[in-house]
């Protein structure tokens, strides 16, 4: 017997890809639409919408269907109100909890639509401000009731606490994944190219440039997640400088990007290399491990910086102009730095408190450090990421962020470019 369900979609859902994908996945999956309703937008900022009856052999492959529809933006039309299950244990979600995307999510609560706080992929959603109605003896089926101002908020599993009402099922929740709007005016239009090689490399960087600056305009804060070879590349002066000016925020890196920046400060050589003549020093290779001591020897970056053993570079900036940073830590670490969080689970909360702040992101040469900041962001965020590899760059934009454009380029080159873009250039 067939079993069908009417979807909607609504928003730039041409241009953007919805409708197509949306498509897709129903053939794919063995199931078959009708076009109940199609209204398209006449102008480059009016939306469409579209209302679907999608069909298929049976209710198994039904919600299948209808449950991939709904993490690409396809929501039922005749949504219920979210479905509560309170939490069994600490760090135990209910069976069938729903798990986020991380585009923008509502929930429906006693009929009201209420955005989910701190939205990021892979998580649990958790409701306060209701109390479950009487349940049965197996505790089970718990529903909202207002009992005050509710809200909804995104946990991870290791946070959550028993008795946390938890969203459950697939019912009376709405995603919204980012739309590609037609045209590609103002400093942000750039950000829809996905990944190249071929494009002239100064005309997006001044893209880049014009970005950021338009973000700091905006009251936005920008996030700079770094690896080592920025600073062994010889970019480290005009990183410096950003930070030094406002135009970076906040940096994320791990131990090493750290101390090559300090070594650099210390001995003039990042991972021994002089990064401005090329030679090596003699001795050059103990400079890191020297650099790690001296630092622990003054208890920390901060104080290295007060007691004036460090005196320039992209920490001593972070540090004279209070600028936060996050180094986390990697079983490879040598030292590490007492500044380092060593704890995963701690270093990916301090992680998560930075990515929910940026409003842009810049990740420079990084691969697995800019994975762990990328699943901590919306898919709102705007995130330019940048390395010679372009395996790198495809991997980080595959993702899921809409709002991200790529570089294929040298980190050394890059980053001088953007400053002198930014900070020469500016009016």
């Amino acid at each position: 017997m067939t079993v069908s369900r009417e979807v909607e979609l609504e928003g730039h859902i041409i241009d953007s890809g919805m409708m197509q994908s949306a498509f897709g996945i129903i053939m794919d999956m063995g199931g078959s639409f009708d076009v109940e309703e199609f209204d398209i937008g006449r102008s480059k900022t009016e939306t469409s919408y579209a209302l679907l009856t999608v069909s298929a052999d049976d209710p198994g492959t039904l919600q299948a269907i209808v449950h991939e529809l709904h993490q690409n933006g396809a929501n039922p039309a005749d949504p219920d109100d979210v479905e509560l299950t309170p939490a069994p244990d600490d760090q135990v979600v209910p069976t069938g909890f729903y798990s986020t995307t991380n585009h923008p999510t509502e929930i429906r609560v006693d009929g009201e639509w209420l955005a989910v706080d701190d939205i990021e992929m892979d998580c649990a959603v958790v409701v306060e401000g209701v109390a479950p109605r009487d349940t049965d003896a197996s505790g089970e089926a718990a529903e909202p009731r207002a009992d005050s101002e509710p809200r909804a908020y995104t946990k991870v599993l290791n946070a959550i606490d028993e008795g946390d009402l938890v969203v459950t099922g697939e019912a009376g929740i709405r995603v919204r994944p980012p739309e590609r709007p037609r045209g590609s005016e103002g400093a942000f239009g750039f950000m829809q190219g996905g990944v190249s090689s071929e494009r002239p490399s100064e005309s997006t960087i001044e893209k880049v440039a014009d970005a950021i600056a338009e973000t700091k305009r905006e009251g936005g804060k920008v996030l700079a997640v770094c690896g080592p070879a920025l600073i062994h590349s010889g970019a480290r002066e005009e990183l410096a400088r950003l930070v030094r000016e406002g135009y970076i925020d906040m940096i994320s890196a791990g131990n090493g990007f750290a101390v090559h920046d300090i070594e650099r400060d210390l001995y003039g050589t990042s991972l021994g290399m002089n990064t401005e003549t090329l030679d090596h020093a003699r001795k050059g290779h103990k400079h890191h491990i020297y650099t790690i001591s001296e630092v622990i020897r003054a208890g920390g970056i901060e104080q290295a910086v007060e007691d004036g053993l460090v005196e320039s570079g992209v920490m001593y900036e972070c540090v004279e102009n209070d600028r936060p940073y996050v180094l986390a830590g990697s079983i490879r670490d040598d030292g590490p730095l007492p500044d380092t969080i060593t704890d995963a689970v701690e270093a990916q909360n301090a992680i998560r408190e930075q990515a929910h702040e940026a409003d842009m992101v810049l990740m420079l040469s990084t691969l697995l450090h800019s994975v762990a900041v990328g699943n901590c962001l919306p898919s709102t965020t705007r995130v330019v990421c940048v390395d010679i590899n372009p395996a790198t760059v495809t991997q980080l934009l595959d993702r899921g962020s809409a709002q991200a454009v790529g570089m294929v380029t040298d980190i050394g080159t890059f980053v001088p470019i953007l400053a002198e873009k930014i900070l020469d250039e500016e009016v």
